[in-house]
């Protein structure tokens, strides 16, 4: 269970929200509790609610139930106090292509009124490390520092919380890495930060995540909370044949997931003796090796994925 947090410390803290559309939850009930400086990870599939969510914290949707604030601020009578307040980066790139990377944060830097929009975007510029690139036209920037230059807008403004959503997707390794490194440099200066992302290695990166499937909220807590709290069983299989192996355990009852795991497989379930039963026959394959390990959060978010698209609770 997360320990309480005093109101004073609390970023975001919502209950019982959600958004319909057409008719259909994309969110529904979600309570959610995010401290001060914290960073904070959005997992789940397409179309889970993370996009929505995010929306509705920063003020451009407007929750059909629940309530909640940001920053202190009411989500539905407040929306215009909380655009004030937060950062919020998309995963389109939103800036201009034909103006430079000082143009563009000079301008972004007018918008908010700064007093002195020049200072700001040098600024910015040097603690990014854009200083080589401050004149080069925005639209010819490799993926990596189009992104640090999108970071830099959102951050102009000195805001008290970023939402990111989805801010690496198409991004290398490298640059991710050093995205991540300016993120948390960040929020050791107090900055919450919310983002959504399909990578595990950056939700092991977050303080907290929570998983989403449907529009709820499935799972959430630290890493190693989340993998020690799943009752998720898992076999780590390596030798021959392990592509038709997998595609015989697919659909087999008491497997909830099979797959790849470098050169092993990882056959998850979550009922450990229905497991057990359901890969008995396999087990005994003299071509193959089969061994218990600890399921990491890519088994444990996988199979909860599997269970919920299978209306498992």
């Amino acid at each position: 269970m997360t320990a309480a947090i005093a109101p004073s410390d609390i970023a975001i803290d919502v209950c019982g929200l959600t958004k319909l559309f057409d008719g259909r939850a994309a969110v529904r009930d979600l309570t959610l509790q995010v401290k001060r400086g914290t960073i904070f990870g959005f997992l789940g599939g397409n179309g889970s609610g993370k996009t929505t969510t995010i929306r509705m914290l920063c003020g451009l949707l407007t929750p059909d139930a629940g309530r909640g604030a940001c920053l202190g601020f009411d989500l539905r009578t407040e929306a215009h106090r909380i655009k004030r307040e937060v950062g919020y980066m998309t995963q389109r790139f939103s800036l201009y292509h034909d103006l430079s990377v000082r143009e563009n944060l000079e301008f972004v830097a007018r918008i908010h009124r700064l007093a002195d929009p020049a200072g700001a975007a040098r600024a910015m510029i040097a603690r990014l490390g854009l200083e080589h690139r401050r004149d080069q036209l925005a639209g010819s920037l490799s993926g990596g520092w189009k992104q640090r230059l999108a970071l830099g807008a959102c951050m102009l403004s000195g805001p008290k919380l970023l939402l990111l959503d989805e801010p690496t997707a198409g991004v290398d390794p490298s640059a991710r890495r050093e995205f991540w490194s300016e993120i948390h440099a960040f929020a050791d200066e107090g900055l919450t930060v919310l983002v959504s992302t399909h990578y595990m290695d950056e939700a092991e990166r977050c303080h907290e995540i929570a998983y989403l499937a449907h529009g709820a909220i499935v799972a959430r807590g630290t890493v190693d909370a989340v993998i020690g709290q799943s009752t998720i069983a898992t076999f780590a299989v390596s030798g021959e044949g392990l592509a038709p192996l997998a595609a015989q355990l697919a659909d087999v009852p008491g497997v909830d997931a099979v797959a790849p795991f470098g050169t092993s497989l990882h056959v998850c379930g979550r009922d450990a003796a229905a497991l057990e039963a359901a890969t008995a026959p396999h087990r005994a394959a003299p071509r193959q090796t089969w061994s218990r390990v600890t399921p990491s959060l890519e088994d444990v978010l996988i199979t909860i994925m599997a269970g919920a698209s299978r209306g498992a609770p």
